[in-house]
């Protein structure tokens, strides 16, 4: 299927849609319509998965729910969609692979099945950190210029769906993780950046233990999303692998390499002048003279990273005609997903900020950098991290440490060995009831002028259905604790 599109004759084809979530589910029901014999499969069970499954088996669907579902390909099959979590080694991709299908992610579906007629400009923003962020502040931007925007992608809420609304969209924001890219092999985007590339996500990546294999596999696949960009590759100027991502992409010529900078810009670039977010790319008198775009107090919350992310939703903005003024409305506008540095209270001189969203050590790095003394909530799943560096580069400011989760020895040792003085508790235990505990420990550690940051540099899927209820658990404990309601 290399040139398949919405007006390939879909009835013919038998369509497998690996997993029943948000976009497995969105995917389904776009191939349905277009009248595709389609099998759902996906090894998990839940109230809401099986509601999912009975509306699609209404629609014409087969759905196969539980344990053992996908263990094998069914016969037939022309076309697999895969959820984003499915690892390529899972059996059922590994047989595709075999046998020479198409495996494809939901953002690849959405690309093929945009209608010819109405073309949607895509603007897409990957990296580490950061991506939510961005994407929102872009989607602001956007429609802070007059624009009909949607944020999509990784940020939840499929393409398909969005491309599907009778809405009719002009421009997408679309978030994409190193999954989705994975399978995206015919995307080529008006504009797409990359913020920064750090360890994450590692375990996803089947290299007997090189943590290096992996490491250039997941870059590898966050560089996919430059391929064929054909008006601005968007970089950050402080992190040379993503310089290295455009010099080596595989571009439309014309194509333009733009960086993002907390300095002052050169040429082709956007920076800070005197608290100021400047444009010295987009501007005909950029050899000379810088455009201002917007103030730093525009940005909130501010902190060195998310003046970043300001930056790249700019770029990204930009490139596709946004004015000036719609910049610096589009970030007064905006409004942040929570649980991302988020004061929750402040009682007896302490501060207690939730950045539950700080999954991995680099974005921990980033929420780390906006406080001076910090006692630290972390601890989780670490998916083949390390805390050696980021331990090494806060030590100074941390004032006591409490550690939760599944991989809190990891972290333990790191403070072990990198920062011996600073006080350190471990819970052990996996019930959630842990956070309250943690909080009244950090209590105990912190004085006037300190910083209680929940920052876990961990995923949180060992005791949490996701960073959300983490960071809303901490919430809830602190206002117990400290008599603030929300």
């Amino acid at each position: 299927m290399p040139t398949a599109d919405r007006t390939s004759p879909w009835e013919q084809a038998h369509v497998v849609v690996a997993g029943l979530g948000t976009s497995g589910y969105a995917a389904a029901d776009a191939m349905l319509e277009l009248g595709a014999a389609v099998t759902v499969l996906d090894d998990a069970e839940s109230p809401s998965l099986h509601e999912h499954g009975r509306i699609l088996q209404t629609l014409g669907a087969e759905v196969r729910l539980g344990p053992g579902s996908s263990a094998r390909l069914p016969e037939g099959t022309d076309l697999v969609i895969t959820s984003p979590g499915w690892r390529p080694d899972w059996p059922l991709l590994a047989q595709a692979a075999g046998a020479g299908l198409p495996i494809w992610g939901e953002p690849e579906l959405a690309w093929r099945l945009m209608p010819a007629d109405r073309r949607i400009t895509w603007l897409g923003v990957t990296g580490t950190n950061g991506k939510t962020t961005t994407t929102q502040m872009l989607d602001a931007m956007l429609r802070a210029a007059g624009l009909r925007s949607a944020a999509v992608g990784n940020i939840g809420r499929p393409i398909i769906e969005a491309i599907n609304d009778p809405a009719g969209y002009e421009v997408f924001a679309v978030e994409l993780s190193s999954f989705q890219l994975h399978w995206s092999p015919s995307l080529a985007l008006h504009s797409a950046a990359v913020l920064n590339l750090h360890a994450d996500h590692l375990e996803w990546y089947d290299y007997a233990g090189d943590a290096d294999a992996a490491m250039a596999a997941y870059g590898a696949d966050k560089a996919r999303i430059f391929n064929q960009v054909h008006h601005a590759c968007v970089y950050n100027v402080a992190e040379p692998a993503t310089r290295r991502m455009v010099a080596d992409a595989d571009v439309v010529e014309g194509a333009r390499a733009i960086g993002f900078t907390l300095g002052i810009p050169s040429v082709a670039q956007l920076g800070v002048v005197d608290d100021q977010i400047v444009d010295r790319a987009f501007i005909r008198q950029r050899q000379t003279s810088a455009l201002p775009l917007a103030s730093l107090s525009d940005v909130q919350p501010y902190a060195p990273h998310n003046v970043e992310n300001a930056l790249a939703a700019a770029a990204l903005a930009r490139s596709s005609g946004v004015p000036a003024g719609a910049v610096a409305q589009g970030l007064r506008d905006v409004r942040l997903s929570g649980h991302h540095i988020e004061t929750i209270a402040e009682a007896d001189g302490v501060r207690w900020v939730d950045d539950s969203k700080a999954t991995n050590p680099h974005a921990a790095n980033s929420s780390m950098r906006a406080f001076d003394h910090i006692v630290w909530i972390a601890g989780g799943q670490a998916k083949g991290t390390s805390f050696d560096e980021l331990v090494a580069a806060h030590r100074e400011r941390l004032r006591g440490a409490v550690l939760l989760g599944a991989d809190r020895r990891l972290v333990a040792e790191a403070l072990a060995a990198h920062a011996p003085e600073v006080p350190v508790v471990v819970l052990d235990g996996a019930d959630t009831s842990l956070m309250a505990e943690a909080v009244r420990r950090a209590a105990q550690l912190a004085v006037p002028g300190d910083t209680v940051l929940l920052a876990p540099g961990c995923a949180s899927k060992d005791m949490w259905p996701g960073y959300a209820q983490r960071g809303d658990d901490f919430a809830a404990a602190v206002r117990a604790m400290t008599g603030q309601g929300s």
